[in-house]
């Protein structure tokens, strides 16, 4: 605890570090499951996303992101190393993250796509409500190789596999809190 800042304030800069770290992580579910509302509901209007090769608004984020997210079979943003700082209603982060990505090349073949870097995130909090204000991601290493999955995907199979819409297991596990 820095000098002159009692429990309190120590106490309330904590839980401002939690709720973004919560938008961090609440990100890479709408990425996953392809949660168009969920991703919108992240970013304030004016928010704005720098991915390299895509810059622009989080509403064309949204618009841009989740078409090509649909050609792929799967994909699972893991985020690590979370660094949080806070200065009154803004806050900036930084944020490891190893994403992956199934998909079939040119020639149809069952490949992952990997990717890592970070994720350098600014929020702001606007009455009372911490959001995105920019995410900007800087890209680490990648790689691109063949798939080795051999679980049986048929519907006949006794395994619950992930699915990319609200069909997905987490929906109805998550309304389970409202009833």
């Amino acid at each position: 605890m820095k000098k002159g800042h009692g429990m309190d304030e120590a106490f309330a800069i904590e839980l401002d570090k939690r709720a973004c770290t919560e938008l961090i992580f609440r990100l890479a579910r709408a990425l996953d499951r392809c949660d168009e509302t969920l991703l919108r509901s992240l970013f304030h209007e004016d928010a704005t996303d720098d991915h390299g090769y895509f810059k622009g608004t989080a509403g064309e984020l949204a618009d841009w992101v989740f078409p090509l997210l649909r050609t792929m079979e799967r994909t699972m943003h893991t985020i690590s190393n979370v660094l949080v700082d806070v200065s009154g209603d803004r806050a900036a982060s930084e944020a490891y993250f190893v994403a992956y990505h199934d998909l079939r090349d040119a020639e149809g073949a069952a490949m992952r796509m990997t990717a890592a870097g970070r994720y350098l995130d600014r929020f702001e909090r606007r009455q009372g409500v911490w959001k995105f204000s920019h995410r900007a991601a800087v890209y680490d290493w990648n790689a691109m190789e063949p798939r080795s999955d051999r679980w049986d995907r048929s519907p006949a199979s006794e395994r619950d596999f992930g699915k990319r819409d609200g069909e997905d297991t987490l929906y109805a596990h998550l309304a389970w809190l409202r009833h």
